[in-house]
């Protein structure tokens, strides 16, 4: 679904509404009537949400997953203080790159920091990843190096990285079908014995892909030691989650008959807490479980789209109250020894992460314009040798274009 189709339904459904009148506030009260019966059939009290630090960078206890991060030090912290920080300026450089016409394209992930760096510092190093095409930050975990993530979205190679060499396989551009990937590679890890486990990323939207529910089905019937780290960031490209599910997603779970869980997306400390009790349980041979990370993409799902035309600003200022980043610095500003420093350091650190990724994207060629047409058919085929040569001559009309407008200078 693009967003340029779903932003002109809605214009149509409004222009529509205004004409007939009466009828208008009839369906308008009709979508109250169903809006309440939704309510109704999930129940009037708000999900439960773990949650072990606040906005406001306030410590919360909880009896059940306090004992997953107690002994972590003030070192610690602040490495994943660091990891969001310069996971979020590779981001934006990314971004810029893309703007000027580096990259193809590229999908942020900014504001889901906390859920990426939480997770991604809960895996073992013989656990293995299989991601979507936004986990930046957990690949920087994994010890990818940032810089072989933007081959693919230059469109100069299929994925910058051998998956063995850090457990952390390449970007899945189709969505939903890296969780079958992940039961499958779970379902061997099982069948070999081994004590590892296996996460799998995906968003909301995935959900409701029937790739997801087959790996539920599979992964509970043959107790597949998996995690499914769902990414709710509340939008499908255009489509909010309320359009999806009628409950709240970690609830799907139940129906498979594992357990599901809501975790703050932006609570690093929640998320890295959730996980590592999830993987704990994978390895004990207990089966898989649903992590449900709540938060929110605070840009466009990707840069070719525009949240502007199908959500309103206000969303994302509330959600800027709840940055990932900001509420751990509260937190070791206020409980730890963390100076002015350290900050200052790390700054002048993601500046020269900033640099060195621009260096090496421009540094990397061009992608080759006919690779598409490699590789389709063993023996050529007469459509393709057209289209070729059709895309050979509107290249050479640059070409000419050039040519013209140099003479004319």
């Amino acid at each position: 679904m693009t967003v340029e189709s779903t932003a002109a339904r809605k214009t149509t459904r409004r222009s529509a509404a205004g004409k007939t009148g009466s009828t208008g506030s009839k369906a308008a009260g009709t979508t109250g009537t169903r809006r309440a019966t939704a309510k109704k059939t999930t129940g009037g009290s708000e999900p439960e949400l773990v949650q072990l630090l606040t906005p406001e960078g306030k410590r919360v206890k909880n009896a059940q997953y306090d004992p997953f991060v107690a002994d972590i030090t003030d070192d610690e912290l602040r490495g994943l203080y660091r990891d969001m920080v310069l996971t979020r300026r590779f981001d934006a450089e990314a971004t810029s790159l893309q703007r000027q016409g580096e990259l193809g394209l590229w999908a942020s992930l900014l504001g889901q920091e906390a859920a990426q760096i939480g997770s991604g510092r809960a895996t073992r190093e013989d656990d293995y990843v299989f991601p979507t095409y936004r986990e930046h930050g957990v690949a920087w975990c994994r010890g990818v190096d940032p810089t072989n993530l933007l081959g693919m979205f230059r469109g100069v190679n299929n994925g910058g990285w051998d998956p063995n060499s850090n457990n952390f396989h390449l970007y899945t551009i189709v969505i939903g079908s890296q969780t079958l990937h992940a039961t499958g590679y779970a379902m061997g890890v099982a069948k070999d014995g081994a004590d590892s486990a296996v996460i799998a990323y995906f968003g909301d939207g995935a959900s409701s892909q029937g790739d997801v529910a087959e790996a539920f089905t599979f992964s509970a019937v043959y107790n597949a030691p998996v995690v499914f780290f769902c990414q709710n960031n509340q939008w499908a490209i255009s489509e909010p989650t309320e359009k999806q599910t009628r409950v709240p997603l970690y609830q799907r779970a139940q129906g498979f008959g594992f357990p599901g869980v809501r975790v703050d997306g932006n609570d690093v400390l929640g998320c890295l807490a959730v996980t590592k009790w999830a993987l704990e349980r994978a390895r004990r041979g207990e089966g898989p479980t649903l992590v449900e990370a709540y938060t929110y993409r605070m840009g466009a799902h990707t840069t070719s789209d525009d949240p502007t035309r199908y959500r309103h600003d206000d969303e994302r200022v509330a959600w800027e109250a709840k940055d990932p980043i900001a509420r751990l610095r509260s937190y070791l500003e206020s409980e730890t020894d963390t100076n002015e420093g350290f900050f200052a350091e790390l700054e002048a650190e993601s500046e020269a992460l900033g640099r060195r990724v621009r260096e090496v994207v421009r540094a990397m060629p061009d992608p080759d314009h006919f690779a598409i047409f490699e590789n389709v058919y063993a023996d050529g085929h007469a459509l393709v040798d057209e289209e070729r040569a059709q895309f050979a001559a509107y290249q050479a009309s640059f070409a000419d274009v050039d040519a013209e407008e140099g003479e004319e200078r």
